[in-house]
């Protein structure tokens, strides 16, 4: 009753651990059996190892986290090499979640994976274009349809693209991406935001700025995924702020095929399971046979 179709793709479930919050499966493995999962979007992969940002990465704030981790990674060969053989034995859908600073990079990072047995890729467009002052690829519309078309032509497996909450306009950049070649769109990452500590008098993170996720934006991401899906076919997938089984419906509802737990994962390791309980029950109480009952309801 849970499984679902993305892009030729069957999940076991909706469920998908997000990208960044899950690292590559094996240490929540050892705290409950990540094979009940629908799957594994992996920390965001660069075409060459980076390890990160200086200072305060993760700084609590009332209800959400913000983070400046600087997508930490150890590379797309290494990743190819020694992670993805154990993610495998995880059984469950792997997506690559790949970033880059500039178009050839993300060109590069696709070349690499294609031969792999990846199930999909998720392009995140969030990351700085370091050619264009480092503004990010997913703001202007016109930008993130050029990188999208360029990776579609290029790309052997269904084509996810993760977009920001901090684009220009998010409907019209969801359009453009779709009419770029994406296969599906996954959305939102992490809104702009900042700290500042008082007792320093100097902004908590060496960036200034970094990205706001939890269940503080909740309700506007649920907005914008829902408007998302009113003005695209393709399909979506919805996250922002989940943290418990009943926000999944909601994002369902909204339209979206499927949902990534994200910050819930930091409060409680297993919370993915939770949901997939609570999804599991509430249909059956429900007496709905399928989630295509009630996706896109609203």
């Amino acid at each position: 009753m849970l499984n679902v179709d993305i892009c030729g793709i069957k999940l076991k479930n909706p469920v998908i651990a997000a990208s960044g919050t899950f690292g590559f499966g094996g240490e929540y493995n050892e705290i409950y059996d990540v094979s009940k999962l629908g799957g594994i979007s992996t920390k965001g992969l660069t075409l060459n190892l980076k390890e990160g940002n200086d200072g305060t990465r993760v700084y609590e704030t009332r209800g959400g986290m913000l983070n400046s981790v600087g997508l930490q990674n150890p590379g797309v060969d290494n990743f190819i090499k020694n992670e993805l053989p154990k993610m495998r034995k995880l059984g469950t859908a792997i997506i690559a979640n790949l970033g880059g600073g500039s178009i050839d990079d993300y060109l590069l990072g696709i070349e690499k994976l294609n031969p792999t047995d990846v199930e999909m890729i998720e392009l995140n467009i969030s990351c700085p274009n370091v050619k264009h002052g480092g503004m990010a690829f997913g703001i202007k519309s016109e930008v993130a349809y050029e990188i999208v078309k360029e990776v579609r032509e290029i790309c052997k497996k269904p084509l996810m693209v993760k977009l920001s909450p901090n684009a220009e306009d998010i409907v019209d950049m969801a359009y453009n991406c779709c009419r770029a070649g994406a296969d599906a769109l996954s959305l939102v990452n992490t809104f702009k935001g900042m700290a500042i500590d008082i007792r320093q008098k100097k902004p908590v993170f060496n960036n200034i700025t970094a990205g706001l996720s939890g269940p503080a934006i909740k309700p506007i991401a649920l907005r914008m995924v829902y408007e998302v899906c009113k003005a695209v076919d393709i399909p979506v997938v919805g996250m922002g702020g989940i943290s418990s089984w009943k926000d999944a419906v909601e994002f369902i509802m909204a339209g979206a095929h499927a949902i990534q737990v994200g910050t819930a994962n930091f409060v409680k390791p297993d919370i993915c399971l939770d949901i997939i309980n609570g999804l599991d029950a509430y249909v059956k109480n429900e007496g709905i046979n399928s989630l295509d009952e009630i996706r896109g309801i609203i």
